[in-house]
């Protein structure tokens, strides 16, 4: 909003608990805090249009975080889990064919019997039918924008944006004022990089005694293909080509039911060569002669791309701060080599939960919540992180192959020695910005042009992600100094936005509208926020930090069916 506008006081709503993020840390906290105590008055906030709209995962589900909270979920109707894995395959590939890594060898962890392959946003609309049920108010559609301190600068609640604001900042004829919604306590669950955890994060330096945060950025589209080739709960992961060996990423193939198979692919954000195109490598692993027989004569039917935490156990930055506590992905709780946060960020939710019930019972309000952040590490979330500490560590050192066999055994060791390694826990050394090279050090990468039947361009792929946003409002993608995005990103580092970004926001164009080559003087800056499906690479791979993800309105965004 354009500072010169004076705007009336926001509306305030009261609650016991404000909870922001409709995904599983968000609603299992909700569900939690009222299968502890009824009279509790809980809301939970939700940026897109719907809950799961903007939720995209993998996945295989471990069920250990629904089983805590519905240990009879099995007997009921309607829940999201009817494909149990059936069959777990792991390949390393190379261009001309993949070696089969035996998965009786790798640690039980890994295993994924008993787990289930199923939408994860899915899962969010189930819990949300739950938390309805038992009262908790559920709004989404209202983008969480700002924390709302008191005067001793403990966070008492969140203002959700304005709506209706024009472009030049100034209130448009459907505007409308956001509101505020006070809690005794506000726990955070929106995902990874989080846009409000990040600004606690650094307000109340919770990362001192943590290592840098680590992302991927995932990819994922639904296929529905020859019912022949279907083999309805079948697990595929692959390593390896088509990135270097050096590089950190790989693939997964999930035939869910109704002939339709998750395809996807991950990239860690910690890439050297400004000129890789995340976007374009998962294209190209479609290719590969073990995948493209599988999607021949398919369909697409959806694709998305988001963010991922990757650093583990020792990026967790401190959870709690003054009035609330941060929950999920938000957190970092993903197990990397596990390919699953879905458990971990439901358990999460259910612990902050159990805490803040606890301190609700003692009277208390916007005070630190330091006993969450003291339990987490001995929880099942610590165990399960623990073990795989390394995982991330050695591959990054060694490159994928060479650095997954050898966290292998190093997850061995840590299984049959009860966590002890004798690697101890090895350390993050750089944010994934820091580790871009400059483009003089690098060859461009050529990728072919998508043929429309099995890869396929940006702009195809986010009209299937069913984004939208209002064209007529400040830009929700914030460049902060636009002579250094020239000099710096477009004239160091090849202007890598508009390689890294899977829907086309970022292009460097010359005076004819074309693509510019990183000599132009006269190249300027093009965002097309309206394409933004929210996966927050930029704000997190920029090498000068200067693009700043913010919510855009409320709803706006991504719409992810069964994704």
């Amino acid at each position: 909003m354009s500072d010169s506008v004076e705007l009336e006081p926001r509306e305030a709503m009261e609650f016991d608990v404000v909870i922001v993020g409709g995904g599983p840390s968000g609603l299992s906290a909700a569900i939690k805090l009222k299968q502890i105590d009824p009279e509790i008055n809980v809301v939970v906030l939700e940026k897109g249009a719907e809950i799961g709209a903007h939720i995209l995962s993998g996945a295989v589900v471990d069920p250990v975080g629904v089983d805590r909270l519905f240990p009879d979920w099995r007997e009921e109707e309607g829940h999201p889990f009817t494909v149990p894995v059936k069959t777990d395959k792991f390949f390393v590939l190379g261009p001309a064919g993949k070696l089969p890594l035996p998965t009786s060898l790798m640690p039980k962890l890994m295993n994924n019997h008993g787990n289930y392959i199923v939408s994860v946003g899915n899962i969010c609309r189930w819990l949300a039918g739950k938390a309805e049920e038992m009262g908790i108010e559920v709004f989404p559609g209202f983008a969480a924008s700002e924390l709302v301190l008191n005067d001793a600068g403990a966070v008492v609640g969140v203002a959700t944006g304005d709506m209706g604001v024009q472009r030049d900042g100034t209130p448009g004829p459907n505007f409308e004022r956001g509101v505020e919604l006070h809690g005794k306590y506000v726990l955070i669950g929106e995902g990874a990089r989080g846009s409000l955890a990040k600004e606690l994060i650094a307000k109340f330096n919770l990362g001192e005694n943590s290592d840098p945060q680590k992302f991927g950025l995932g990819f994922k589209e639904l296929w529905e293909i020859d019912p022949a080739k279907h083999k309805e709960g079948t697990v595929v992961h692959t390593l390896g080509w088509p990135l270097d060996s050096n590089q950190d990423g790989g693939s997964f193939i999930y035939h869910l039911d109704n002939n339709q198979v998750y395809v996807g692919y991950v990239v860690a954000l910690g890439y050297k060569n400004p000129y890789l195109s995340p976007f374009d490598t998962f294209q190209k692993f479609k290719t590969h002669t073990s995948v493209a027989p599988l999607l021949e004569g398919g369909k697409r039917i959806s694709y998305g791309a988001r963010a991922i935490t990757q650093g583990g156990f020792q990026s967790v930055p401190k959870l709690s701060f003054p009035g609330g506590a941060i929950m999920g992905c938000s957190a970092g709780f993903v197990n990397v080599p596990r390919i699953k946060g879905t458990h971990n960020a439901m358990l999460s939710g259910i612990l902050a939960a159990e805490h803040v019930a606890e301190a609700l019972k003692a009277g208390r309000e916007h005070d630190e919540l330091s006993s969450y952040e003291n339990a987490w590490r001995e929880s099942d979330i610590g165990k399960d992180l623990k073990p795989v500490r390394n995982v991330k560590p050695l591959v990054t050192r060694f490159g994928t192959v060479i650095g997954t066999l050898i966290s292998g055994a190093e997850m061995w060791c840590n299984t049959l020695l009860r966590n002890w390694s004798p690697l101890g826990t090895m350390k993050h050394q750089k944010a994934d910005y820091e580790a871009t090279e400059p483009a003089d050090q690098h060859e461009p990468i050529h990728y072919d042009k998508p043929d429309g039947k099995l890869t396929f361009d940006k702009s195809s792929s986010v009209f299937l992600s069913n984004t939208n946003h209002e064209e007529d409002q400040p830009k929700h993608l914030k460049l902060l100094d636009p002579e250094l995005q020239k000099n710096s990103e477009f004239m160091k580092f090849a202007g890598l936005s508009r390689y890294y970004c899977p829907v086309g926001v970022y292009e460097w164009v010359d005076d004819k509208g074309d693509a510019a080559d990183e000599k132009d003087p006269n190249a300027s800056y093009v965002i097309n926020a309206q394409n933004c499906v929210h996966c927050k690479t930029c704000d997190i791979k920029d090498p000068n930090q200067n693009i700043k993800w913010v919510p855009p309105q409320g709803g706006e965004g991504p719409v992810y069916p069964n994704m």
